[in-house]
Order: C-alpha cells, then structure tokens, then sequence
C-alpha cells in the first residue's frame, strides 16, 4: 500500500504537519494494505519478523531517513515496536526480517524499543484489536545520535530537520 509523505506546513523543516500540502512521495508496505491487518509472522503469534518496507520520492535535500512503529492503542500508552534512523537517503527500503543488530549493513542504527530489545518486536496486544503506526521520516541530516536510542532520543534529535513524513496504519488482534 502506498501512502503520501506530508510537507510541514511552513515549507520548512519542523516538527510540525499539515495534511493539506502532500507531496507525491509514497511508502509502500506489499504485505499489508493501510487499515488492514497486519500478517501472522510479523506478529508475536507468527515468526515475529519484520516487514519489508519500500519507499520512493523523496525530496533532494533528504539526507536520511527515520521510521517508527508504534502502537497507540496499549494499556499503559503508547507502546513502542521498532526505532530506526539515519538510514542513507539513496535506501530505497528495507527487506523482510530485518536482523536485530544496533548497525544496519546498509548504513544506519536501529534503536531500542518498548520490549527493552534493539530491533522490530511485532505486534502482541493483549486483548482487542489494536493500531499500529508505521511512521517514515525524510530529514535533512544525519543525526547525532548513536546505536540504540530510543523514540524519545529520535524525536528530539529530529525537531527542525523533518522534510517530509508519511505513515501506514495496520491492526492486529489475539
């Protein structure tokens, strides 16, 4: 499924977003289509992989590349499932099964998530059908940061250096 990355409303990088200025720039998650359920094995009642991601069109100025899996709907808020950032900007995805290592071959780190483990850990709620927020970040520069961190440490390094986003959604229930 593909879905539009949005440009921040000023035209400049920021930490804020207007879903009224979209680019043509799309992600796309061949797995699952936004809104869907997401499949067994990149859950914790299948093989607990990651998903392949692709993306493509991203602005010229686009240095790296930042997603974040979250799940909004867990008891105690939102649960993280996978921080990944300063992925080179010519990337253009990422395959299934992603290792769970804090460097990338490719170029890049993946953080720590909510499980207290570097790399993806899949969907797993406890009851009820949750969401689950594939988010993709365009910046403008490499991040100071180093293996592991968390979204918290993501989300502050990136305030002033986001071109554009995009995000897809799937659900998952036990």
């Amino acid at each position: 499924m593909f879905f539009k990355l949005c440009r921040p409303a000023t035209g400049r990088p920021t930490g804020q977003y207007s879903e009224r200025r979209q680019s043509r720039n799309q992600v796309n998650q061949r797995r699952f289509k936004d809104g869907q359920s997401i499949p067994a094995p990149y859950t914790c009642d299948g093989v607990n992989i990651s998903p392949p991601l692709e993306w493509s069109g991203l602005p010229k100025t686009t240095k790296t590349v930042a997603i974040v899996v979250d799940d909004p709907d867990a008891p105690s808020g939102t649960w993280v499932h996978w921080v990944l950032y300063n992925l080179p900007a010519d990337n253009i995805g990422l395959v299934e099964n992603v290792p769970a290592s804090e460097n990338l071959k490719a170029g890049g780190f993946q953080g720590k998530n909510d499980f207290g483990k570097i790399g993806y850990g899949g969907p797993c709620p406890p009851s009820g059908t949750h969401r689950y927020f594939f988010k993709i970040y365009a910046l403008d520069s490499e991040l100071p940061l180093k293996p592991g961190a968390t979204k918290a440490e993501l989300m502050k390094a990136m305030e002033g250096h986001i071109v554009l986003q995009g995000q897809l959604i799937g659900t998952y229930r036990r």
